[in-house]
C-alpha cells in the first residue's frame, strides 16, 4: 500500500473539514476551520453578539408626521421584509485595502467580537436599491450608555471605489455608499480616540450587504447645462475657491454632478421612510472620467456616472443677464423668458418624438451676482413643463458650495465660511455662510425638480423651503446659523432632518420615472371617472386604480387633509364617497365650505371636481322617460369653445324595449364632429353635428349576438379629439377623429349601471361630453 495512504487511514475522519462557505435564508453559517469568516455571511452575523441588527421598517401610516416623521427603524416589532439572499464572491484586487481585509485574496480577516462594531439601522442587510449613491446611517455601541465621538470608514466592494471617512457624532453615523451593479459587500470600521487602550486590539468593524439593481426601462432625468454662446464658461466664485478648486465649466459639470446623486440619495431614503421601497428616480449615465471620488480623478479612473448635457444656447451673456423671473427684482425686463428660452434650447437638444415624455433639469451657467443692484442675473428657478418635457431650471450662483466629490459632503455641508457678498449672492438673505449657501443651492433646486415631478407647494417638506435644513440629511451636526443667528443641532437624528411631503412621496410613487422592474404593468388608460349615483353616493373608477384624493376647503391654497388607497391588497378600481364622510374628515371648522376634490389614479392621472355638493344635486341627476333616475358621470371636454351651447340625448334603446339600436354613425375630422344613432324601425338621434368626413363614418351592433355598446374611449383635451366604440363582446371600433389629440379616457359605467344617454356640448365640434347612466 502506498505510505500516503497509510498516512490517509491514520487521521480522523472527523478530521475532514471543507472551506465551503454558504448563507442561509435565516443567516445562519458555519465556520471554516481556520476562523475566517465566510464571505457571504451578513454582518448581523458577524457581530451576532450585539444581539439582532435593527430591522428596515416603513413608517406606520397611522402615526405618521409630515412635518416630524418619527425613525421608524429602531423602533417597534415587525419584522423586516423578505429580502433575496445572494452569496457574494469577495474581491481579489488588493487596491484600496485597509485594516481587516486580506491584501491579497481581499476576504475578512478574523474579526473580534466588539460592542462598538457600527450598525447600521436604515437598511437591512441584502436589501435591493436601485440607486448608485445610498445614503445610510446608524449608531456605534449604545449612544444612551456611552456616545462616542470618532470616524467611521467605509471600505466599499471589492476596492472598487476609494474608501471613504464619516465622522461618528455622539455615536451616531450619516454615510454615502457607493455602489456597483450586483451584489455589495461592504465593511465600516469604527475608530475613536476615546477608546481606552484596552480596548485597541479588536476590530471595531462591521460587513453590511447591498444588492444594486440600476433601472434601465424607466425613463430618466436628464441633467443640462445651459451656456450662453459668448459665455466665459465660469461661474460665480470668490477668489480662494477659484485658485482652490477652479470655477470653470469642468468643475461646474463635478458639482451639478454631486448635486445631482445628492437629490438621488436623499429621495431614495424618503420613500423608504414613507413605505414606498427604495424606488427612485435615475439620470442617464455614461461611461466617462470618474468624479465622484477625488482620487478618481487623480488616477484617471473610468467610471459610468450620470451625464451632463452642455447646451450652447443662441443668447449672449448679455441677454441672458438681463432676465430673470425672480418678481423682487424691478429690473427684471421681459420675466419668464429665460424658462421658455431653456425649453426652446431643450427641445432642439433631444428632440423628442412625438409621444415621448422628456425629464429635464437645467442649470444657467452664467448666473451671476451683480453688487451694484444687489440682485442675481441670469437665474430664474422655476418647475412645471409644456407637451412632451418637463422641465426645471435654476442658476450657478450657489454652485462655488456644492461639494464636487463624495468625500466633500460633510464638509461642505459644515463650512461657517461667511458669505462674501463681493463675489458671490447671498441669495434671499438665507445663505449667510457656505453650508447654507449649499443648502438653498442644492435644496431649492431640488424643490424645482420637484414641480417637475408633478408636486405642488405643500405644508411643509422640500416643497415649502424645508431644504433649508437639507445639511441635516447627510450630517450629525450641524454649525452655527446665520439664517437663524443660533447654534445648529448638535445632534442630527432622521426626525430633525428635511424631508418630502407625504403627498409628494404618493405622487412619487406612481410617477413613471419611479417604476420599479416588478411593479405590474398598467393600463394606458390613467384617467378617472366620477360618477353619480344612488343615495348621494359618488362613484370613482379608474382602469390603473384609485391612488389618493386631495380635498380643498374654500380659500385653501394648500392641501392639508387627503385619503390614501395605496395600501390597499389590492387596486382600488371603484371607489364609494360620500359628502358626510368627506367632510367628517375636515377640522370642524371648515366643515361647512365648499369642497373640492383632486383625485390621482394608479396611472398617475388626476381628476378635479370643483364643487363635490353638485355631484349630489338635482343637476346631476336627470328623470328618464320610463321614470327611472339617470346620472350624470363627469364631462370631458371645457365647453368653452365660442358659440359652444350644451346637448342632451336620451337613447330611446334604454328606455323602449322595442326599440333595438343597429348602428352609430360618427361624423369626424381631425376631432368629433358628431353621433348618430339608428334604431330598427328607420328611427335615428343625433348628438353633435354632421360634419368633417362626408357620410361619417359607421359602426354597426352584431344585434343577433345581443350586441350591445358598453362605453366609449374617449382622445379629449379642450375639446373631444377622438372617440372608440367599445362593446360588450369586447369589440373595439377605429378611434375616430384624432388618435393621438389629447389624451385617453375611458367611459364604461360602473358596475351595475349601463348607459342611457350621452350629454355635453357642441359648437364647430364637439367640445364637451359625457354619458347617462342609469341601473
Amino acid at each position: 500500500m502506498p505510505s500516503f495512504l497509510k498516512d490517509l487511514r491514520r487521521r480522523s475522519k472527523a478530521s475532514f473539514k471543507t472551506d465551503t462557505t454558504f448563507s442561509s435564508s435565516n443567516g445562519s453559517h458555519e465556520s471554516s476551520t481556520n476562523g475566517t469568516v465566510p464571505a457571504s455571511v451578513s454582518s448581523s452575523t458577524v457581530d451576532s453578539a450585539l444581539g439582532p441588527s435593527s430591522p428596515e421598517k416603513p413608517f406606520n401610516n397611522k402615526n405618521r408626521s409630515s412635518s416630524n416623521p418619527s425613525l421608524g427603524t429602531a423602533q417597534g416589532n415587525d419584522p423586516p421584509p423578505p429580502q433575496p439572499r445572494l452569496s457574494i464572491v469577495t474581491s481579489q484586487s488588493s487596491r484600496y485595502s485597509a485594516i481587516g481585509m486580506s491584501p491579497a485574496t481581499g476576504t475578512p480577516k478574523p474579526l473580534s467580537t466588539s460592542p462598538l462594531a457600527p450598525r447600521v439601522l436604515s437598511i437591512s442587510d441584502n436589501s435591493w436599491v436601485h440607486q448608485k449613491v445610498l445614503l445610510i446611517y446608524g449608531t456605534v455601541g449604545d449612544p444612551a450608555q456611552q456616545p462616542l465621538d470618532g470616524t467611521l470608514t467605509v471600505c466599499h466592494h471589492q476596492d472598487t471605489f476609494p474608501p471613504t471617512s464619516w465622522p461618528v457624532c455622539d455615536s451616531h453615523f450619516k454615510a454615502l455608499l457607493h455602489l456597483q451593479p450586483g451584489p455589495n459587500r461592504l465593511r465600516l470600521d469604527f475608530t475613536s480616540p476615546r477608546i481606552p487602550s484596552s480596548h485597541t486590539a479588536l476590530s471595531h468593524s462591521s460587513w453590511v450587504s447591498i444588492n444594486f439593481l440600476p433601472l434601465i426601462s424607466a425613463p430618466p432625468l436628464q441633467l443640462v447645462l445651459l451656456v450662453a454662446k459668448d459665455s466665459p464658461e465660469t461661474f460665480d466664485a470668490v477668489p480662494e475657491r477659484v485658485q482652490r478648486e477652479g470655477n470653470g465649466i469642468d468643475t461646474a459639470i463635478r458639482k451639478y454632478r454631486m448635486a445631482a446623486y445628492l437629490w438621488q440619495a436623499f429621495t431614495g431614503e424618503q420613500m423608504n421612510r414613507n413605505g414606498f421601497g427604495r424606488r427612485c428616480f435615475r439620470y442617464e449615465e455614461e461611461w466617462q472620467p470618474g468624479t465622484l471620488s477625488c482620487r478618481d480623478m487623480e488616477a484617471g479612473q473610468l467610471r459610468n456616472e450620470a451625464k451632463v448635457h452642455v447646451i450652447r444656447l443662441n443668447k449672449t451673456v448679455a441677454e441672458i443677464r438681463d432676465l430673470d423671473i425672480a418678481q423682487q427684482y424691478e429690473p427684471a425686463k421681459r420675466k419668464g423668458e429665460l424658462y421658455s428660452i431653456a425649453i426652446g434650447a431643450v427641445r432642439a437638444h433631444f428632440a423628442p418624438r412625438a409621444g415621448q415624455q422628456q425629464y429635464v433639469s437645467a442649470m444657467f451657467l452664467d448666473t451671476h451676482w451683480d453688487k451694484e443692484t444687489q440682485t442675481v442675473r441670469g437665474h430664474a428657478a422655476l418647475g412645471g413643463g409644456v407637451e412632451g418635457l418637463k422641465l426645471a431650471i435654476f442658476g450657478s450662483h450657489s454652485l462655488q458650495s456644492y461639494p464636487t466629490h463624495i468625500e466633500e459632503v460633510v464638509g461642505a455641508f459644515s463650512d461657517c465660511t461667511r458669505t462674501d457678498t463681493n463675489f458671490v449672492a447671498n441669495d434671499c438673505n438665507e445663505s449667510g455662510s457656505s453650508w447654507e449657501a449649499a443648502n438653498i443651492g442644492i435644496g431649492a433646486h431640488m424643490h424645482e425638480v420637484g414641480h417637475l415631478f408633478g408636486c405642488p407647494h405643500q405644508e411643509n417638506g422640500v416643497m415649502l423651503r424645508d431644504y433649508v435644513r437639507l445639511n441635516r440629511t447627510f450630517c450629525c451636526r450641524e454649525p452655527y446659523s446665520t439664517r437663524t443667528k443660533m447654534p445648529g443641532q448638535r445632534l442630527c437624528l432622521p426626525g430633525d432632518e428635511c424631508n418630502w411631503h407625504r403627498l409628494d412621496t404618493l405622487r412619487f410613487r406612481h410617477h413613471p420615472s419611479f417604476r420599479l422592474p416588478t411593479d405590474p404593468p398598467l393600463s394606458p388608460d390613467d384617467s378617472v371617472q366620477v360618477w353619480s349615483v344612488d343615495n348621494g353616493n359618488v362613484l370613482l373608477t379608474a382602469a390603473t386604480g384609485i391612488a389618493f384624493i386631495e380635498l380643498f376647503t374654500e380659500r385653501d391654497d394648500l392641501c392639508h387633509t387627503w385619503i390614501e388607497y395605496v395600501n390597499s391588497t389590492n387596486v382600488m378600481r371603484q371607489v364609494t364617497l360620500t359628502d358626510a364622510d368627506l367632510r367628517a374628515r375636515l377640522p370642524e371648522d371648515r366643515r361647512t365650505r365648499k369642497l373640492k376634490l383632486k383625485i390621482f389614479s394608479g396611472g398617475g392621472g388626476d381628476y378635479t371636481v370643483e364643487d363635490f355638493a353638485q355631484l349630489t344635486t338635482k343637476a346631476a341627476r336627470t328623470k328618464l322617460p320610463d321614470g327611472r333616475l339617470g346620472f350624470r358621470s363627469s364631462k370631458l371636454g371645457f365647453s368653452n369653445m365660442d358659440g359652444s351651447s350644451p346637448e342632451e340625448v336620451i337613447l330611446e334603446s334604454a328606455h323602449i324595449q322595442t326599440k333595438l339600436l343597429l348602428k352609430i354613425k360618427i361624423y369626424h375630422g381631425f376631432c368629433l364632429d358628431g353621433l348618430e344613432f339608428f334604431y330598427e324601425d328607420g328611427t335615428s338621434q343625433l348628438f353633435g353635428k354632421r360634419g368633417g368626413k362626408p357620410g361619417g363614418s359607421t359602426f354597426e351592433l352584431d344585434t343577433k349576438r345581443a350586441e350591445v355598446v358598453m362605453g366609449f374611449y374617449l382622445r379629449a383635451g379642450v375639446w373631444i379629439d377622438g372617440i372608440q366604440i367599445l362593446t360588450n363582446l369586447g369589440r373595439r371600433s377605429e378611434i375616430y377623429g384624432n388618435a393621438t389629440g389629447g389624451s385617453g379616457h375611458m367611459l364604461v359605467p360602473p358596475r351595475g349601471y349601463s348607459i342611457a344617454g350621452v350629454y355635453g356640448s357642441c359648437a364647430q365640434w364637439v367640445d364637451g361630453f359625457g354619458l347617462i347612466i342609469s341601473r
